[in-house]
């Protein structure tokens, strides 16, 4: 084994420091609360009610969100435990990873973290003009030509700005997350004071078309692990934290606020329509749920909220897919450019990359037709292992007391095993659920990446895989030939 190659040395961690934190500012916490806030609560809150009562009755929902706000909050608390303990490690999805395991798994998390961003910025896309589409016909379901143009001046005028710096991105992100928090706190309000106990409590079990119990609880997970992802934006961007200790408290603060909104959203909608009349409403269904409780003027209201709270969502995963490319190409296991700045500290060739990635996949649905419930179900696919990477690395530091010293004092945690270990089950939980069509498709989207991976271990001149990674990476070409060969035969399809 070349430990060259796969583990971190001391040089190379001050090394990526050094060049990640020349920035144009720093981020206080509330900056940090924003942009985990911001980038949890996009599209995915207004689409809720009717993606959750697609396939559960109310109880199977609840147990849903119970195993959803247990994991999530175990997962959340790994991030702040090991930010205490690794204070030295950088844009924690990937830096997890490689510590956990070597480069070419720090380079799959990086990878797969950085294609859930920009596919799940198409969804935000397809979700906003879809919702234009109330007002404005031609632009259908999101993915007309016309919404298609639509969507790419507005991709490029997000691009622009970030261009302008990341601490002009994130204050202008602050500013727009309270300015979607507002219709959901109507909508909160609006909705518990028209909800009717019976209307909840029907059915509570669902009807024998939604199958067992467990398979209506499965059947909600990639919808609530799409709602909380971003989570870890805080994590990502931990290289410009003021505080590093800032980066745990922003993680957990800004996950109780989108958990109490998420959770009353969904079940305050299950009393206002029932489970079959929920799940049949076109999305975004929040809008027909406060339509049913106050009037048109109730659908208005979410439609104009769900096109601000994309625009906040997007110019959140615009920051952090670039910034997901950029600690890792700083570190040798991308190509160097992307590692390269603007004179205002913005990655700009990752930005230009992920812009463009956009772009191309916004004419891939004008084709396909590609959904939106497509779309983000696939984006929460892609971000399954780099989650369950970062839960690995907090158990295997909790087993061996790793980093406990570097923790401020009262911040060494004796629960930080049980934890790490609730955090890891939860992670796999989650794979389990995804099924295999997602993890098919993952299969193949993960591979192409080890081209890039070669190319950057070439560069700079290192062994690129072990023996270890060398099998690793035939059984992930061996699943993305039979997803394609699916793919072909009509057998799969996103």
């Amino acid at each position: 084994m070349n430990t060259l190659s796969t583990t971190p040395s001391p040089s190379s961690v001050k090394r990526t420091i050094s060049t990640t934190r020349q920035s144009d500012g720093t981020l206080g916490l509330g900056l940090l609360v924003a942009l985990v806030t911001g980038s949890i609560i996009g599209s995915g809150i207004f689409g809720l009610p009717q993606n959750m009562a697609a396939g559960a009755g109310a109880g199977a929902i609840l147990i849903g969100w119970l195993i959803t706000g247990v994991g999530m909050l175990v997962l959340a608390r790994v991030y702040q435990m090991l930010a205490l303990r690794k204070p030295e490690l950088d844009n924690g999805v990937y830096a997890y990873a490689r510590a956990l395991s070597g480069d070419y798994i720090g380079f799959n998390s990086a990878w797969g973290y950085w294609m859930s961003a920009w596919i799940g910025n198409v969804g935000y896309l397809v979700a906003a003009f879809g919702a234009l589409g109330y007002f404005f016909p031609a632009f259908g379901e999101g993915n007309t030509p016309t919404a298609v143009a639509g969507a790419s001046v507005v991709l490029w005028v997000v691009h622009g700005l970030v261009l302008r710096g990341i601490n002009t991105a994130a204050w202008v992100n602050a500013v727009v997350t309270v300015a979607k928090l507002i219709p959901l706190l109507l909508f909160i309000v609006l909705a518990a004071a028209a909800f009717q106990a019976p209307t909840f409590s029907l059915d509570f079990w669902g009807g024998a078309k939604l199958g067992s119990v467990l398979d209506q609880v499965k059947s909600t997970m990639l919808v609530t692990v799409w709602v909380f992802i971003g989570i870890e934006g805080a994590s990502v961007y931990s290289a410009r934290a003021r505080q590093r200790k800032d980066v745990g408290k922003a993680t957990v603060i800004g996950f109780l606020v989108c958990l109490a909104l998420l959770m009353a959203v969904s079940l305050l909608s299950l009393g206002i329509f029932t489970q079959p009349e929920l799940a049949g409403l076109k999305n975004p269904s929040m809008a027909s749920v406060l339509e049913k409780a106050v009037g048109t003027w109730g659908a208005v209201l979410i439609y104009i909220g769900l096109i601000v709270s994309v625009g906040g969502g997007f110019l959140a995963w615009t920051l952090l897919a670039a910034e997901s490319l950029f600690t890792p190409a700083n570190s040798g296991v991308m190509p160097a450019w992307l590692g390269r700045q603007s004179g205002k500290g913005v990655p700009a060739n990752a930005l230009w990359l992920t812009s463009a990635m956009v772009q191309i996949f916004l004419v891939v649905t004008l084709v396909s037709k590609a959904s939106y419930l497509a779309l983000i179900s696939l984006s929460t696919a892609m971000i399954l292992l780099p989650y369950l990477f970062s839960a690995l690395y907090g158990l295997k530091l909790a087993a061996r007391g790793d980093g406990a010293g570097q923790a401020p004092e009262g911040a060494r945690g004796s629960l930080d095993l049980p934890v790490a270990a609730l955090a890891s089950v939860y992670c796999l939980w989650l794979l389990y659920a995804a099924g295999a069509k997602y993890l098919l498709l993952s299969a193949l989207l993960y591979a192409p990446g080890a081209a890039l991976y070669l190319f950057a271990k070439n560069q700079a001149r290192k062994q690129a895989f072990t023996a270890g990674e060398k099998a690793m990476l035939a059984a992930l070409l061996v699943l993305a030939a039979v997803a394609g060969w699916m793919l072909s035969t009509g057998q799969l399809s996103l």
